[in-house]
């Protein structure tokens, strides 16, 4: 499991995030950007908040999809299209994460606001890191023992 970073001197954290995280070993699951619509290829719906609860429902299926758990996220990167969204996209967070993340371990997160997503109607798009951990090796068969031949 993931553990949080915050150096000595540093102040907490401005939201619902960590400085940063160490992982141990595994294999990187990365998550390409999601955004508010849902599997029927719908938008969940034309608000900030709507559309952030679904993006991470997004997110929380390829991370399961992966064999992992949102535990396992390290690092996430949201984009917005505009700042006035900031404070509905913070709002949607603080009712989700509880349930996301429930040992309070926020992945490190980084917002932008850019002009704008691939199609007009989106607001949010959110992508992922996570870590699975590694599987058991499978067991071993004994080396096969070699004979030796002798120079002639």
């Amino acid at each position: 499991m993931a553990r949080t970073i915050t150096p000595k001197g540093f102040s907490a954290p401005l939201g619902m995030y960590s400085h940063g995280m160490i992982t141990p070993g595994g294999d990187l699951v990365v998550v390409a950007g999601q955004v508010g619509v849902g599997p029927t290829g719908a938008l969940a719906g034309p608000d900030i908040g709507s559309q952030t609860r679904q993006v991470f429902a997004n997110v929380r299926a390829i991370v399961e999809a992966a064999g992992c758990s949102m535990a396992d996220v390290v690092r996430l990167q949201t984009f917005l299209v505009s700042a006035d969204d900031i404070p509905g996209f913070m709002k949607a967070r603080q009712e989700i994460f509880p349930a996301l993340f429930p040992t309070g371990a926020y992945p490190p997160n980084t917002l932008v606001v850019v002009s704008r997503l691939v199609r007009p109607e989106l607001k949010v798009e959110v992508e992922a890191m996570a870590v699975r951990r590694p599987s058991r090796a499978p067991a071993r068969r004994p080396a096969a023992t070699k004979r030796r031949t002798r120079r002639r």
